[in-house]
């Protein structure tokens, strides 16, 4: 680790993941995470409470095991960046009051970063330095959303998100409806390799007047309601759902509408870099349909590694790191953990 490049800890407790990252400039050294989808799964989804209390009892090992593998103390942490908003309030006040706690008692300043440009800036840490501008698609549990990133430590300007269900919830609905365990994401992507896209499902937004006034907005509520009735119809008429056939055609209406909207936004941004974040961009299906339409665009597409695009520490680390490198004002220590934090806030 070189010494002149500022070591920043990052604490992520948004959801379901207490996350704790270090990051030394633009080079990740820890990225330790405790989950607690297990406890959620038999509720079918997260249950704010049992997260908020699981991140209670994980935050002290998870900064242990962080520091361990980094090799590092928390005195040689230069500052301190923590997951203000957005997310579920109770999780977001545990990682909040612990950044605190370690900031006064460390003496290091703080850094309330916003959630979602931390899922831009973790490709810092895979790829190097982010494309200046660079369109981001982020698609998760609770976010679908197009972003135009100048520069992701102060301006990060929304071109469109989701309506109503995000392509996650939407991923946890379908399984739910299939008999797939929760989360819905990797198991419908794992069930899909094995069937075909033999089903037309609808594509929220797309075409028409739908798309001219939401052109780079998302609606999966529609879909997810289309693959519902399908299954019904085919169990009331006493014939065997084809699961996997199912998983496949409604990923694929999914990742059809994400990656159409993409490529549209960076042609009409004039944009040729796109950055794609959040825990939907580990499914396998949008990673290649997105690279196949990119390439066709001559535009470079830019993942993080599967890991990194889950809720995490690192992502928190690396976006504070960039707020050090660059100057930015630390938050003070009366940082509010604010739920409903717009993206166009980069820090609080």
């Amino acid at each position: 680790m070189k010494r002149d490049q500022p070591l920043v800890l990052g604490i992520e407790t948004s959801c379901d993941e207490t996350g704790v990252g270090l990051v030394a400039g633009e080079t990740l050294l820890a990225d330790a995470i405790a989950s607690s989808v297990d406890l959620h799964a038999r509720f079918g989804g997260v249950v704010p409470e049992v997260a908020s209390r699981a991140h209670l009892e994980a935050m002290v090992p998870t900064l242990e095991r962080a520091c361990a593998t980094a090799g590092v103390t928390l005195r040689d942490v230069d500052a301190i960046a923590v997951t203000s908003g957005p997310g579920l309030a109770g999780t977001l006040m545990v990682g909040v009051a612990a950044a605190k706690a370690l900031a006064m008692a460390l003496g290091k300043p703080l850094y309330g970063v916003n959630h979602l440009a931390a899922h831009v800036a973790v490709d810092i840490v895979e790829h190097g330095p982010l494309p200046e501008p660079v369109v981001a698609l982020l698609v998760s549990g609770g976010h679908s959303s197009l972003l135009l990133v100048p520069d992701v430590t102060h301006d990060v300007r929304p071109l469109g998100a989701t309506l109503d269900d995000a392509a996650g919830e939407a991923f946890d609905k379908v399984a739910r409806v299939l008999g797939l365990p929760f989360p819905g994401g990797p198991h419908i992507d794992r069930v899909a390799r094995d069937g075909q896209v033999s089903i037309d499902f609808p594509r929220g937004l797309s075409s028409g007047r739908d798309l001219q006034r939401h052109r780079f907005d998302f609606s999966f509520s529609g879909l997810k309601t289309a693959v519902a009735r399908w299954v019904e119809s085919q169990r009331a008429a006493g014939v065997a759902v084809p699961t996997a056939d199912v998983a496949a055609s409604f990923q694929e209406a999914v990742v059809d509408v994400l990656t159409r909207k993409a490529i549209l936004a960076c042609r009409e941004a004039g944009v040729t870099d796109l950055q794609i974040g959040g825990g939907v961009a580990a499914n396998s299906r949008l990673r290649a349909m997105a690279q196949e339409r990119a390439d066709a665009a001559g535009i470079a597409v830019r993942v993080p590694r599967p890991g990194l695009c889950t809720d995490n520490g690192a992502m928190v680390a690396a976006l504070g790191a960039q707020l050090v490198i660059k100057g930015r004002a630390p938050s003070g220590l009366d940082l509010p953990a604010d739920s409903s934090m717009p993206v166009t806030e980069v820090t609080a």
